[in-house]
C-alpha cells in the first residue's frame, strides 16, 4: 500500500497523445488507485485504456468531483491545468514527448476515426504546441500548492525501471516499482522519431 497523504491530488498531465495513459497505468499498477469512470474504452489508439474520468473535461465548470480525487491519481490534459481550484495540494507528474511523436500519433488517431488530419500542418501545430507548454510550465512555477515531475515518455520507454523509481521518489515513496515498470510495453511505441 502506498504511504500517501490522503488530501493530496496526484495529477497526471501533458498534450494528448504525450503517455499520460500509460503513466496512469503506471500508477495503478504500483498502487496508486486512478480516478475513472470507464467512460472512454481502449481502442486501436490506446489498447491499454485511456485512463479518463469523463467530469474532469468540464473542470472550469465543474470542480465538485475534486473531493473524489483525493488520495489517487487523475489524468487532466495541459489546456484544464489551470482550472484545477486553488484549495488543494497537488502533484503535477508531466508528461512530455518529441513533439513530432505528438504530432504524428495525433493524426494517425484522427484517421483512423475518419476525421480530416490535414487542417493545420505540423510545423504550425508544432509551434502552437510549443507556445502552450512554455505557458503552462511557466503558470505551474508560480503555484505555491503544486509541486511538478516532468518525465520524457521517450526516456520511460527506453528505461522503464528508472522512470518508475523517479516517480515513486517523487511521490513519496512506497509504490511498487518493479509492477510500474512491468506496465511499460515498448510495442506500443509505434510512433517514433530520430530526433531527440
Amino acid at each position: 500500500m502506498m504511504r500517501t497523504e490522503p488530501d493530496l491530488i496526484t495529477v497526471v498531465s501533458g498534450l494528448p497523445r504525450s503517455g499520460t495513459s500509460l503513466m496512469m497505468k503506471m500508477l495503478d499498477a504500483g498502487g496508486l488507485p486512478p480516478l475513472t469512470d470507464h467512460i472512454r474504452s481502449a481502442d486501436e489508439d490506446n489498447p491499454q485504456g485511456y485512463y479518463e474520468f469523463e467530469r474532469v473535461k468540464k473542470l472550469k465548470e465543474d470542480r465538485a468531483w475534486l473531493p473524489d480525487a483525493k488520495g489517487r491519481a487523475v489524468k487532466v490534459i495541459s489546456a484544464l491545468l489551470m482550472y484545477l481550484p486553488a484549495g488543494y495540494d497537488y502533484r503535477v507528474i508531466f508528461m512530455r514527448r518529441n513533439m513530432s511523436e505528438i504530432l504524428a500519433s495525433q493524426r494517425q488517431m484522427l484517421i483512423r476515426r475518419g476525421e480530416p488530419a490535414g487542417a493545420t500542418n505540423d510545423p504550425d501545430m508544432a509551434a502552437l504546441f510549443d507556445k502552450h507548454l512554455r505557458q503552462v510550465e511557466g503558470w505551474l512555477a508560480g503555484q505555491p500548492n503544486m509541486r511538478v515531475l516532468y518525465v520524457s515518455y521517450n526516456d520511460l520507454l527506453g528505461d522503464p525501471l528508472a522512470g518508475a523509481q523517479r516517480v515513486n521518489t517523487f511521490l513519496g515513496g512506497g509504490l511498487d516499482v518493479n509492477a510500474m515498470a512491468g506496465a511499460v510495453d515498448p510495442n506500443l511505441h509505434r510512433q517514433r522519431s530520430g530526433r531527440a
